[in-house]
């Protein structure tokens, strides 16, 4: 990395980063009751406040928000005439998942082979960090040249839109020039991105009945009508043969237009099976940024330990459709209900039930803040320019955001790039991505502080 006093600045900090996050997190926030003790959520809350007053922020303060988490305020003055940049993390996370899957306790922040492991490392506690690491850099350079606002959720991972519904009801409160999420990540580690679009999401619950109670398998299976085999043509209807998602009236041959995601690179950060086919077609960019993709991500009916002989009467499955930018999750969400209803065979009764929607985003790669940021990461890293890409996921967030402040310009940048594994076991974040991003935040708030002056 270049010399340059910010980055000097953000590498000796490193160390302090390290044990910041660590404290971070031995959280176990999951904001799901069933899963983790609330108790767990607000201790990372007020981890949170704290660090923000020992920086300097002001009117710093737990919001309540409607879904029952909190959310971390706080406003940073910067000189007079000065923009304002919005800076955006979440504390909680996803559960840990098998934890015996783990090589290192989930929540014990644990250093091998050059990365940093445990669950919210990279998404999206190391975020947080990413901020702090910039504004103490830019502080100890000179100072902040922006005003500040920070903001980190509680309950993003739930996608229960407790801080949108919060930010709605409040529109002045995250009023902003600029928006950096810091919820994204790098195409590839070393390869400095923002994230341009993102996919927006319906789930739905769809249920399946066709008796009224198990029946035994030897005495009515052939003519008994299974409420499982029924629900599984049902799931099976939404793919074609080669896996493509199949929704009727729902559009699924756009292509991406941006940087391309080679197979091979695919298939190894899918961890997919030798000799496994990956589904769908067109490339693997239009097919996870530019395409609806539809999910099965739970089943319920009867389980395989302790099975009896019998024809289910109900089944229940859950579906994730991923809805690209351009089309809407509502219209979205009615097809997939108008095709669920009519693939439900032999009469079988079915009910659908919306879970969550987010919309999709699809930011102005082309504003003024991409420009600084572009220059930014040139500093932060050597020799690289800024790429932009797509993401599969969702930050129904964003959408909010662009809906209340037309004019302010959202980047997306972040530390989840694909080696980080987010959302699953061995979850881990790289500090060079740290700190590169850190280096890259700060020059970003400085070159956007100067562009607004020009």
């Amino acid at each position: 990395m270049t010399a340059n006093p910010i980055a000097e600045t953000v590498a000796s900090l490193m160390p302090r980063a390290k044990a910041e996050l660590a404290e971070l997190v031995a959280f176990e926030s999951v904001a799901d009751p069933a899963v983790a003790p609330r108790s767990e959520c607000e201790a990372a809350a007020g981890w949170v406040a704290d660090a923000l007053r020992s920086e300097g922020f002001r009117d710093v303060a737990l919001l309540d928000t409607p879904d029952g988490s909190q959310s971390v305020y706080g406003f940073l003055p910067g000189p007079e005439g000065a923009p304002t940049v919005l800076l955006y993390a979440h504390y909680d996370v996803q559960p840990k998942l098998d934890e015996s899957a783990w090589l290192s306790p989930p929540f014990e922040l644990t250093e091998r082979d050059g990365r940093w492991y445990g669950r919210g490392a990279a998404d999206c506690k190391g975020g947080f960090i990413m901020h702090l690491l910039a504004l103490r850099a830019l502080r100890a350079n000179g100072g902040v040249p922006v005003s500040v606002k920070v903001i980190v959720e509680g309950s993003e991972e739930q996608g229960t839109g407790g801080l949108e519904r919060y930010a709605e009801a409040h529109p002045d409160l995250l009023a902003a020039d600029a928006i950096v999420i810091g919820d994204a990540g790098n195409f590839r580690v070393g390869l400095p991105t923002v994230t341009a679009t993102l996919r927006g999401m319906t789930t739905v619950r769809v249920t399946v009945d066709t008796l009224e109670g198990n029946l035994h398998s030897g005495q009515f299976g052939g003519a008994a009508p299974d409420a499982l085999a029924a629900l599984i043509r049902v799931l099976d209807s939404l793919r074609a043969e080669d896996g493509s998602t199949v929704v009727e009236g729902l559009d699924a041959d756009a292509a991406w237009e941006g940087i391309q995601y080679p197979e091979a690179d695919f298939r190894t950060d899918a961890r997919v099976l030798d000799g496994v086919d990956l589904i769908g077609r067109g490339t693997v960019a239009d097919r996870i940024w530019a395409r609806p993709a539809v999910t099965v991500v739970g089943i319920d009916c009867s389980p395989v330990a302790g099975a009896a002989p019998s024809v289910p009467a109900s089944a229940r499955a859950q579906i994730s459709l991923r809805v690209p930018p351009g089309q809407d999750a509502a219209e979205a969400t009615k097809l997939l209900f108008a095709h669920i209803e009519k693939h439900t065979p032999w009469n079988a009764r079915v009910s659908v039930e919306q879970v969550g929607q987010g919309q999709p985003f699809l930011a102005d790669a082309g504003s003024p803040a991409y420009t600084a940021m572009a220059d930014a990461m040139r500093i932060a890293y050597p020799g690289q320019e800024m790429q932009t890409a797509g993401m599969g996921g969702s930050i129904p967030l964003c959408n909010t955001l662009s809906e209340l402040y037309p004019s302010a310009e959202i980047l997306l940048i972040g530390l989840s790039e694909p080696d980080a594994r987010i959302h699953a076991v061995n979850e881990s974040v790289s500090p060079e991505e740290l700190e590169r991003l850190s280096v890259a935040e700060a020059h970003f708030l400085v070159n956007y502080a100067r562009s607004r002056r020009a």
